[in-house]
């Protein structure tokens, strides 16, 4: 297993110690950085059965009109490009098309996709919807190849990414519309990508599952 970190390197080697996994440091939104991380996968792991694209990022609340060029950009790059890039060299190891036998792709997507972030992030959100689409649209031209693509839609779940958007209160406060009364956590999502990566969900590609509490 391996665990992909953008600056954090004490944080990633930590956990990579208690799951015996490898860390590589690499920006998703660099092309000559994932081919790099990639690279260090087949020279330590072998060859790549299951990837999930978390990397993502937000930025601070903030209306359409008052949004710089550099951040939509950055915002895309890393969200929506930096997701392409890994896919790209995963389907080349993977696909029955390249020698691979087959594997499974989880996108981590937003509840966000749907509800658009009106006044708080919609170039994030804009970035979960094209993670949508890419998500049916490679689970369609892979399926053929034995690569299953999947994607989670989660909703708000108690991470510190809302205290990096300068909304730390935001949890609490979104948690208590939903159904379920309770925010999610971030276990909650990965037994989730878990169990899509797994032969248990076999006969399942092409699909954006919730986990938002309703919401």
């Amino acid at each position: 297993m391996c665990i992909n970190y953008a600056r954090n390197r004490e944080t990633a080697e930590k956990l990579a110690r208690e799951i015996k996994a490898i860390a590589v440091q690499a920006d998703v939104a660099s092309e000559a950085d994932v081919v790099r991380l990639f690279k260090a996968v087949d020279e330590n792991l072998g060859r790549v059965t299951a990837l999930v694209n978390n990397a993502g990022i937000v930025d601070l609340r903030s209306r359409v009109e008052d949004m710089s060029a550099e951040r939509i950009q950055r915002m895309l790059a890393v969200n929506v490009t930096g997701s392409f890039l890994c896919a790209r060299e995963a389907v080349k190891r993977m696909s029955k098309r390249h020698g691979g036998k087959g594997g499974a792709i989880v996108n981590v997507s937003s509840v966000a996709a749907r509800l658009g972030g009106p006044g708080d992030y919609v170039d994030y959100a804009a970035s979960k919807g094209a993670i949508d689409t890419f998500t049916v649209g490679l689970a369609r031209e892979v399926g053929p190849e034995g690569i299953r693509v999947n994607a989670v839609r989660p909703g708000v779940i108690r991470t510190e990414i809302h205290a990096a958007s300068g909304d730390p209160g935001r949890v609490d406060r979104i948690a208590a519309s939903t159904p379920l009364l309770r925010a999610g956590e971030a276990e909650e999502i990965a037994r989730s990508i878990v169990w899509l990566l797994s032969d248990e969900a076999s006969y399942i590609t092409g699909a954006l599952l919730d986990i938002a509490g309703g919401r």
